[in-house]
């Protein structure tokens, strides 16, 4: 209960700060659009040639090496795409910590600003997910459970590489190196039981899921289609809001660790006993 009190108060104090520049939610919704956009030509190309691979004695989807080059490629794409858009959001939110007041605009020309350094990072990102979801796909039980607990560990230590990044526009490995050596300082063990974003976003979505089911389960038995796409159409709005939201917050939560972690300052809109909370009671770096 203690923890779930931390998380509600921690993703308050997000929403608190994401409430005074709401066009930032503009951010996911225009990464997810642009991903779609930016990537989908590299997919049309590997199914055309996927079908066209395939001949009456192999009727199966063979896109060969060209086709999964192209997949790759579009892979990296759209993972440098949501990686600017996020550092588009972090960009945003560490101004407003800082006092400022952020626009779409300026958010954008601010990732733009650092689209070299970014790429290196979506490229390091990108191929350590590849990594590890083959790894995962090719392993038992046991295997994709260590996996898992690698891919957590690998989120964890990495989480302050792209503000790092963004706002100080230093390189991935002195990023990696830095933002490793505030983890250990201050989050450790206490991380995963402090990450409120999450559980809150979960907990939202798993109430518009038991609110809209029983429409659909009742369409489903009386045979009313109109019912079941209803409730399947606001089950899915309700979903991609939560995702929007969740991702809004996530990156001013992000941004406000590394204004702590990194600065040793008291991101504003955030107390002191919610930051000392969420890090836990390590000591922090630089005295605090």
């Amino acid at each position: 209960m203690d923890r779930l009190r931390r998380s509600w108060a921690l993703a308050g104090s997000s929403w608190r700060v994401l409430r005074e520049d709401k066009e930032l939610l503009l951010l996911p919704v225009v990464s997810g659009v642009a991903a779609v956009l930016c990537v989908a030509p590299f997919l049309a190309g590997s199914l055309v040639l996927g079908v066209a691979g395939a001949s009456a004695s192999e009727p199966t989807f063979a896109p060969g090496v060209a086709g999964w080059v192209l997949a790759a490629v579009g892979y990296l794409v759209g993972a440098y795409v949501t990686i600017f858009f996020q550092a588009a959001l972090i960009h945003a939110a560490n101004e407003r910590l800082a006092g400022g007041d952020p626009t779409l605009g300026s958010a954008i020309a601010g990732a733009a600003s650092r689209a070299g350094q970014i790429l290196p990072w979506a490229l390091v990102s990108a191929t350590v997910s590849i990594v590890l979801r083959s790894i995962q796909e090719r392993s038992g039980l046991v295997g994709r459970l260590v996996t898992g607990l690698a891919g957590t560990a690998w989120t964890l230590v990495t989480f302050l590489v792209l503000p790092l990044v963004v706002i100080e526009g230093i390189g991935v490995r002195e990023a990696m190196r830095r933002g490793g050596a505030a983890f250990r300082a201050t989050w450790g063990e206490h991380v995963a039981g402090h990450a409120g974003i999450g559980l809150v976003t979960g907990l939202a979505g798993l109430v518009g899921a038991l609110a809209c089911l029983p429409l659909i389960l009742l369409g489903a038995a009386s045979g009313a289609a109109v019912a079941v796409v209803s409730g399947v159409v606001l089950l899915v709005g309700w979903m991609l809001v939560v995702g929007v939201v969740g991702a809004a917050l996530s990156g001013v939560y992000q941004t406000a660790l590394y204004r702590y972690a990194v600065l040793g300052e008291e991101p504003r809109g955030f107390s002191s006993a919610e930051i000392d909370a969420a890090f836990g009671p390590r000591q922090h770096p630089l005295g605090r």
